[in-house]
C-alpha cells in the first residue's frame, strides 16, 4: 500500500456550476436537486458533505464519481473534464454490497480483477489491504459468516485496494450498531493521521454533524429544496480531533445552529449568524414543504424539553440523549419552529411561551394551540381548510390535492407532504380524512359554520 504525505494543495476534484433535476411524472416540468453547486476536494484533506435530507448530497457524490451525469455545469478530476466514470475514486456505500458466494479476497480482488491486473498481483494489493482493515484471517471467509461491521470493512478493502486518488464514503457507518460504527470510525481516522491512507483525499457523505467535526478539515454545508453550497466550516483543531476539547463542541454547536436555521448566513467563523425572521413570499402554498414528523413527535420533544433548566436543552446533548441521528431530529426542530413552539439559537433548543403552554396544558387545549399555530404558520394547511370551505358539501378528493402538490415535488415527496398535512390536518381538527374513500372533508361544525 502507498504512503500517502498529505501536504500538497492540488485541486483533485472540482465541481464548476453544477445543476441537477430531473423530469417530473406526466410531463409537468422539473424537479431540481442541485442547483449552482460549486465545490472543490484538495489533495491531502478530508472534506465532509453535510446536510440534511433533500439537499442532494448522494447526487452530488455520485456525479463526481461519473456515475450520473449534471444537468448543467462541469466536473473536473485531475485537471481534465470528467466524461465518465471517474477512474479516479473509489466509492464506499452505505450497503456493504459484497456478492455472498465469493470470498472475502474474492470481492475485494473485483475491482482489480476488472482493471486486467494479473492474479498474483491481485493477490498481493488484496491481502494487503484485508490486513490494513484488520480482516487477516478471513481471506476464506463468506460474507454470511460476517458481522455488519466486517462485511463494512470488507468494503473499505475493495476501495483502498484500487488506491484511488480520492475516496468517497456515502454515509459509510450509519447502517451499524452505535458501537461498531464508532469503532470502524475511529480506525479509518486513525489510519488517515499517521499517513498510511491508501489515496491522497477522503470526500464522505454523512448527515451526523459530530462524525463530520471528527473526521473532516473542512465541512461544506449543503442547504436543501434545492441543493446549494450554503457555506463551508474549517475543523481549525490538531489531528486527532478530541471530542472533549471546547472548540470541538464549539464547532458542533455552530454546525447544528445554522442547520437548524436555513435563513442562516453559513460565514464559517464559529460565531452564530442571526436568525433571518421568516419574510412574506408569493411562493404557492403547495412549494413550501412541511417537515415530516407526526404532532406526538413534536409534542413529546416538547415535553422533554419543558422539563429542563429554563426550558432550554443544548441540540447536542438531546440529540446524544433520544440516540437520534440529526435526519432524524431535525424535522422534529422544524416542526417546533415552524409552529412557534422553539427557537433556535447557538446550538440550543428553547421553548416559547407558547411552546411552553402547548407541554403542560390539558389535551383539549393543546389541540387549540396547535390549530392555532398551524392556521398563523403553515400556508398549506390553510389552502385545503379554504378549498374545502369553498365546497358546498365540504368535501374534496385528494388527488385534487395531490395533483398541485406533483407540480412542485416528485410523486413520493407529494404524498408524503399530504401525508403529513392530513396528520397536522386531523390533530387540528381542520379537516377530516377518509382513507377508503380518499377524500377530505370538513368536521359536521366546521361544516355547518360554513354552511352560514
Amino acid at each position: 500500500m502507498t504512503k500517502i504525505t498529505q501536504t500538497t494543495e492540488q485541486v483533485l476534484i472540482g465541481v464548476e456550476e453544477v445543476n441537477k433535476s430531473f423530469p417530473l411524472p406526466d410531463g409537468k416540468g422539473e424537479f431540481t436537486v442541485l442547483r449552482h453547486i460549486n465545490a472543490k476536494v484538495n489533495s491531502g484533506e478530508v472534506v465532509a458533505l453535510l446536510g440534511r435530507s433533500g439537499s442532494g448530497k448522494s447526487t452530488l457524490l455520485r456525479i463526481m464519481a461519473g456515475l450520473i451525469p449534471p444537468t448543467d455545469g462541469q466536473v473536473i478530476s485531475n485537471g481534465k473534464p470528467l466524461r465518465s466514470a471517474n477512474k479516479d475514486v473509489a466509492m464506499v456505500f452505505q450497503s456493504f454490497a459484497l456478492l455472498p458466494w465469493l470470498t472475502v479476497q474474492q470481492n475485494v480482488e473485483l475491482g482489480l480483477e476488472a482493471q486486467g491486473v494479473n492474479r498474483e498481483l491481485r493477490r498481493q494489493r488484496a491481502l494487503k489491504a484485508i490486513d490494513l482493515v484488520g480482516l487477516d484471517g478471513f481471506e476464506s471467509a463468506y460474507p454470511k459468516e460476517l458481522s455488519g461491521g466486517m462485511k463494512q470493512r470488507v468494503g473499505f478493502a475493495r476501495a483502498f485496494v484500487i488506491e484511488p486518488q480520492v475516496l468517497f464514503m456515502d454515509e459509510p457507518f450509519s447502517a451499524l450498531d452505535v458501537l461498531t460504527a464508532e469503532n470502524l470510525r475511529g480506525e479509518i481516522d486513525d489510519l488517515w493521521n499517521a499517513g498510511s491512507f491508501p489515496s491522497k483525499s477522503i470526500l464522505i457523505v454523512t448527515h451526523n454533524i459530530e462524525e463530520a467535526v471528527f473526521l473532516a478539515d473542512r465541512v461544506i454545508i449543503l442547504g436543501a429544496n434545492p441543493g446549494r453550497v450554503r457555506g463551508e466550516v474549517v475543523i481549525d483543531l490538531p489531528r486527532p480531533h478530541d471530542r472533549n476539547h471546547p472548540r470541538f463542541k464549539a464547532l458542533v454547536d455552530y454546525i447544528y445552529t445554522v442547520m437548524t436555521n436555513p435563513e442562516a448566513e453559513v460565514t464559517g467563523e464559529v460565531t452564530v449568524a442571526a436568525t433571518k425572521a421568516p419574510t412574506e413570499t408569493s411562493k404557492s402554498p403547495y412549494a413550501q414543504s412541511l417537515p415530516h414528523v407526526r404532532v406526538g413527535g413534536i409534542s413529546g420533544l416538547l415535553e422533554l424539553i419543558v422539563e429542563q433548566p429554563e426550558g432550554k436543552e443544548d441540540i447536542p446533548k438531546l440529540a446524544e440523549r433520544l440516540q437520534l441521528e440529526v435526519d432524524d431530529l431535525l424535522p422534529i426542530l422544524d416542526g417546533a419552529v415552524l409552529l412557534r413552539f422553539a427557537k433556535v439559537t447557538q446550538g440550543d433548543v428553547q421553548l416559547t411561551d407558547i411552546g411552553r403552554d402547548f407541554a403542560t396544558t390539558t389535551i383539549l387545549r393543546s389541540k387549540d394551540l396547535f390549530q392555532q399555530q398551524v392556521l398563523q404558520n403553515v400556508p398549506l394547511l390553510v389552502s385545503i381548510l379554504q378549498t374545502l370551505r369553498e365546497k358546498r358539501n365540504g368535501s374534496m378528493r385528494a388527488d385534487f390535492f395531490l395533483d398541485l402538490l406533483d407540480e412542485h415535488f416528485p410523486h413520493a415527496e407529494a404524498e408524503r407532504q399530504f401525508a403529513t398535512a392530513v396528520d397536522w390536518g386531523r390533530y387540528a381538527e381542520l379537516f377530516e380524512y377518509d382513507s377508503r374513500e380518499e377524500r377530505l372533508y370538513l368536521p359536521e361544525p366546521m361544516l355547518a359554520e360554513s354552511a352560514e
